[in-house]
């Protein structure tokens, strides 16, 4: 039952990548905001966008000045009837999460998954398989 609650997720967000991606422009674009409050406790903000045809990427980060603070990152590329994204987070601290996920079309009605995570505590799992299409 889980293999087939995931494996409909991530063929789900292959579907949506690809009936979006025609709509994303190529280019890069950010923004990086700086708060000051009272006290000098204040905290920047930087967020950074890259598109280009079949693959985008997307980079964020926090920083306090008490010294807190957690940088993220995903991208996904897809095309050729093949899908992959990534996500990740990591934290001042060190301590970090990510997972991965990968779709490949076979050419003969059934699609290639593989799912992996990361998380807190270091323990990975991951789920892979081969589904027919409906």
């Amino acid at each position: 039952m889980r293999k087939t609650v995931l494996t409909a997720a991530v063929l789900a967000a292959t579907a949506l990548f690809t009936a979006l991606a025609p709509a994303a422009e190529a280019g890069q674009h950010g923004h990086t905001t700086r708060v000051q409050g009272a006290y000098g406790r204040g905290y920047v903000h930087d967020r950074h966008v890259s598109r280009q045809p079949g693959a985008v990427s997307v980079s964020r980060g926090t920083q306090t000045t008490g010294g807190y603070g957690v940088a993220s990152q995903r991208s996904a590329n897809w095309g050729g009837g093949a899908y992959a994204g990534s996500a990740s987070r990591t934290f001042n601290n060190g301590a970090s999460a990510s997972r991965a996920t990968s779709v490949v079309n076979n050419g003969d009605g059934t699609y290639s998954y593989n799912a992996s995570r990361t998380g807190y505590d270091g323990d990975t799992r991951s789920v892979s398989g081969v589904v027919s299409r409906p």
